[in-house]
């Protein structure tokens, strides 16, 4: 099992979807570029996620990164906090909500050991966290914690079982973050069995193919050109289930 010191030197040094962006590192370009993208290729956060629904809710986001879905919140009015393992990356949400005038608690801190009380949150939001944790249970169990009775939670991970992994082995192209110290996929009924803590869980696969532009060369022509039109062409009912991001809403 990799240590926490082993993943929290990873994440300093990585920063998501960097390649979809050539503006500055911290400049308000970079940020636009980085929400942008993000929404362009999970557009389904925007159905399944209610963004503007926590006004004056205490909505905690683990590992926020540069904060671009937590900014999301704070334009609806919620009370924000939010922490991740990486000093470069509050750094970098720190400045995001500066630009923006919006405010919040973000700070640097392990989502295995949160630096709160119990019953703090009503929401707590790790969407693509769990599958780079060193001990997803524990972070689970975390969150569990620090929501509120009846609060929500939703987390985030990557399918095995899914178009996306397949289509990875069969051309040969590695997955991203393929080199962080943890990266965990699960089943349906694997991640089910992680979250089982809730009181109440509902499980939606989601994540299918959209045009990259990450890809460039023969391969990336074929998946943009071919495999994506075609993929999404199958009646939805037959492919659902080999989304390649399962999403859990989870109720404490």
């Amino acid at each position: 099992m990799a240590k926490v010191d082993e993943v929290r030197q990873y994440w300093e040094k990585h920063i998501h979807d960097l390649e979809i962006t050539r503006h500055p590192v911290g400049s308000r370009g970079f940020f636009d570029d980085l929400d942008q993208y993000h929404f362009e290729k999970l557009h389904h956060l925007l159905r399944l996620v209610d963004f503007n629904g926590y006004r004056g809710k205490a909505v905690l986001e683990v590992g926020c990164g540069a904060a671009v879905d937590l900014a999301r919140f704070a334009r609806g009015g919620a009370v924000c906090t939010g922490v991740d393992l990486a000093a470069s990356a509050i750094e970098l949400a720190k400045a995001n909500f500066q630009q923006q005038g919006l405010s919040a608690d973000l700070r640097v801190a392990n989502g295995e050991a949160l630096p709160f009380p119990d019953n703090t949150f009503d929401l707590v939001y790790a969407h693509g966290v769990v599958q780079y944790t060193a001990d997803p249970r524990r972070l689970v169990a975390e969150v569990r914690r620090v929501l509120k009775p009846g609060g929500e939670a939703i987390f985030q991970v990557y399918n095995r079982i899914s178009w996306l992994n397949g289509l990875s082995k069969l051309m040969n192209v590695g997955l991203e973050h393929d080199d962080a110290p943890v990266l965990l996929k699960f089943t349906i009924g694997e991640f089910r069995h992680v979250v089982s803590v809730f009181s109440s869980v509902r499980i939606v696969p989601e994540r299918f193919p959209v045009k990259s532009r990450l890809h460039g060369g023969w391969k990336g022509a074929v998946y943009n050109g071919l495999f994506v039109g075609t993929f999404n062409l199958l009646p939805r009912v037959l492919v659902e289930r080999f989304g390649w991001h399962l999403l859990a809403f989870c109720r404490k």
